[in-house]
């Protein structure tokens, strides 16, 4: 009798743990060179960050190999199609993040991640100006593909010397972001409340500003300006909306949806920490280690939870079965 072992079947959403790490990681490299934190911090998470990459990227890819009746459900959600977009904003990250250590390893990576993710934005926005969409599915997974995609583009692009590729993508970014945030408010404002279950998407809607700050001094030099004040400044109230809404968001109670809340909360942190680091003065230098402390509340509890999740087997994953002796996957949910 063939011994048999079970898959599971990744969601493109749990990218989202990359994007949290890697900018809790970036967060700390910045803090050792403002404040002369342990820089082994940001290293150690840059690589937990690889770490789970490298795990879920294997996973994701034999989910489409031998789960892909389940994977192509996936792109046909109407929410968790945009998910998939982080598969290459996670990339690009990572690519970031092994930037000090491998110029090439970086550059290569970084260059699979940037075209998955422009290829996908295009092919995801594209249907999605269509129409024929439930009103009830619009959500802020709508940033991923384009403002989220392009805003991390222009930050690794711009690390890497590709200063003017870097400005073409945060102009992408920029302008997706104004027409998608007009009309998600429409529809929170005028259309019925989110289902309990997608409320823990509300958070992605901090990420917008806060990201959009830290791609805009990545491809801008000089003393900071007014408009990275005011994204930041923007990002703040978002981030206040948040915690007034906590309760209602939580009202199904945790699970690894709160991811979406980590990229938003570590840029926040991390962009008037850059602006330090220019020499900016005034509210960002008090406002700097409020949100550093504060990202790394929000990422650290939201990783212990996840751990118990994992550790308690309450995290919800598909899975497949898999035999020894036979490639055919039956699925199990």
């Amino acid at each position: 009798m063939a011994a048999s072992l079970k898959l599971p079947l990744v969601p493109a959403s749990f990218f989202g743990v990359v994007l949290g790490l890697s900018g809790l990681a970036n967060a700390w490299r910045v803090g050792a060179r403002i404040w002369h934190l342990p820089a082994l911090v940001g290293e150690v998470l840059s690589f937990l960050a690889l770490g789970v990459w490298l795990m879920l990227i294997v996973l994701y890819a034999l989910k489409w190999m031998v789960a892909r009746e389940e994977a192509f459900k996936e792109v046909a959600h109407p929410v968790q199609c945009c998910f998939i977009g982080l598969v290459g904003v996670a990339t690009m990250l990572v690519a970031g993040g092994l930037l000090p250590y491998s110029r090439i390893g970086a550059e290569t990576i970084f260059l699979i991640g940037a075209v998955y993710t422009l290829a996908f934005s295009v092919w995801r926005t594209g249907g999605l100006w269509q129409g024929e969409r439930d009103i009830a599915t619009t959500t802020a997974v709508l940033y991923l593909p384009s403002v989220a995609g392009s805003f991390v583009t222009a930050i690794v692009g711009a690390a890497l010397g590709f200063p003017q590729w870097a400005q073409l993508f945060f102009g992408a970014g920029f302008f997706a972001w104004l027409a998608i945030e007009s009309a998600l408010l429409h529809r929170l404002l005028t259309g019925p409340a989110l289902a309990p279950p997608l409320r823990p998407t509300l958070g992605i809607q901090l990420a917008p500003p806060a990201v959009g700050a830290l791609a805009y001094i990545s491809v801008t030099q000089g003393p900071p300006d007014m408009l990275v004040h005011a994204m930041i400044g923007y990002g703040l109230l978002q981030a206040l909306i948040m915690l007034r809404l906590l309760p209602w968001i939580m009202k199904e109670g945790f699970s690894s949806a709160y991811w979406a809340f980590t990229f938003g909360a570590t840029a926040l942190a991390a962009a008037p920490m850059r602006l330090v680091e220019r020499g900016n003065v005034g509210p960002v230098t008090q406002l700097a280690p409020i949100l550093f402390i504060a990202a790394n509340i929000v990422v650290g509890l939201i990783l212990l939870a996840t751990i118990w999740l994992i550790a308690n087997r309450k995290l919800v994953i598909g899975w497949v079965a898999l035999a020894d002796r036979d490639a055919g996957a039956v699925g199990q949910r």
